[in-house]
């Protein structure tokens, strides 16, 4: 499992002053992006291999709502790995540990020139699950 924080700034927010729904999405991204990164990889080397990451399924539930100047933590693990795709599940939690959004994402690896499936390297998948 991995961890990562971010600030709520107020562009995040709806005139209510809580995240706009669509925010946390990118919240995630941005979680699975520093996850690659702690592990070595960065998204720009990866495409100049001809590796991208394409978000195929989201399913998301929101139970409370962050507000302007929140930190929150995501945890994001995953569930389900094939040979060209996995499955995240991803936790959005307040600093008073109060689960707010869970969602699972589908991402997809594509040759992003040819937008086609492309398997995921072998030591990627093994660094983002610990050998298992």
């Amino acid at each position: 499992m991995h961890k990562w924080q971010v600030r709520v700034y107020y562009e995040d927010t709806d005139a209510g002053g809580i995240v706009y729904y669509a925010n946390y999405l990118k919240f995630m991204e941005r979680a699975r992006t520093e996850w690659l990164r702690e592990l070595g990889y960065e998204q720009d080397d990866l495409m100049e291999q001809s590796i991208a990451f394409v978000v195929k399924r989201v399913e998301m539930h929101n139970f409370a709502p962050a507000r302007f100047n929140q930190l929150l933590s995501i945890e994001s693990r995953i569930v389900e790995l094939k040979g060209a795709s996995m499955t995240f599940k991803q936790l959005i939690r307040n600093s008073q540990d109060d689960q707010l959004v869970t969602a699972e994402i589908q991402v997809a690896c594509v040759d992003p020139l040819k937008m086609k499936a492309k398997r995921i390297p072998h030591t990627l998948a093994g660094d983002l699950t610990g050998g298992i």
